[in-house]
C-alpha cells in the first residue's frame, strides 16, 4: 500500500460546537477550507475542514452525544492516489475493513471516496481519495 499513500489527509476532531471550534482555530491562524453536512439517522452531522499549521483538521459535530476528553480524535486519514488499489493492499495484508463497501460522497468537500479499517488498538484509519 505504501506506493499509494500520498501523505496525511486530515486528523478528525470531535467538536461540541463546530462554530466555536472554527473560531478557536481561526484565532490561532487556521483557515476554513470547506464545510459540509452528512445525513445520519440521528440528524445532520456538521463537518468543516480547517487548514492549520500545515495539516488539515476535520471538525465533526454529530447531532447526538459524542465522546469527549481523552480519545476525542476519532480517526486519521491517509490520502491515497487510488482507493481501490490501496484497499486491495490492505486486504492482502489480512486486514478487514469496518464496512463491506467503500463510501462515495460526490458532493462532500468537492467529492471523495473513503474506506475505514482499525488498527490493533482500535484506532480508526481512513483511506481517502479526493475525486
Amino acid at each position: 500500500m505504501r506506493e499509494h499513500v500520498q501523505g496525511l489527509g486530515h486528523v478528525a476532531v470531535y467538536a461540541r460546537d463546530i462554530e466555536e471550534s472554527i473560531a478557536f482555530y481561526e484565532k490561532l491562524g487556521g483557515t476554513v477550507k470547506d464545510r459540509g453536512n452528512v445525513p445520519t439517522p440521528e440528524g445532520e452531522k456538521k463537518l468543516a475542514l480547517v487548514s492549520f499549521g500545515g495539516i488539515t483538521l476535520e471538525l465533526i459535530q454529530s447531532p447526538g452525544a459524542m465522546p469527549m476528553g481523552e480519545g476525542n480524535i476519532p480517526h486519521i486519514a491517509l490520502l491515497v492516489d487510488d482507493l481501490d488499489a490501496a484497499a486491495a493492499a490492505v486486504q492482502t495484508a489480512g486486514i478487514q475493513f469496518l464496512s463491506p463497501e467503500k463510501k462515495v460522497l460526490p458532493d462532500l468537500f468537492g467529492g471523495l471516496q473513503n474506506w475505514f479499517f482499525a488498527g490493533p488498538s482500535g484506532e480508526q484509519i481512513e483511506l481517502l481519495q479526493m475525486l
